[in-house]
């Protein structure tokens, strides 16, 4: 008789091939872009690149799944808090 144990994390979040669902919808828009493009432009050359750009495209998101770091391209705070005047515009002596 075989035995059937309770799920567990219920609350994390769902996941198809080990990525989370939109990351998954990213790589099937990237699948079937990259099957118009192999339709369209056929050779073997386009094949092997697609091929390559997909499991590579997989792997990064396997990656960022399972090591999620913040992706900060500037910053939140200015380095320097000043009550100077930013102006360069003289309005007599100071």
């Amino acid at each position: 008789m075989k035995r059937f144990e309770a799920y567990r994390n219920i609350r994390k979040q769902a996941m198809i091939f080990g990525l989370s669902i939109s990351f998954f919808a990213l790589q099937m828009i990237c699948v079937v872009g990259s099957l118009m493009v192999i339709i369209f432009s056929f050779s073997l050359a386009m094949i092997m690149g697609v091929l390559v750009f997909n499991a590579a495209l997989y792997i990064a998101l396997i990656r960022i799944t399972n090591n999620p770091q913040p992706i900060n391209f500037w910053r939140v705070f200015p380095k320097i808090i000043s009550n100077k005047k930013s102006s360069l515009l003289t309005y007599g002596q100071d």
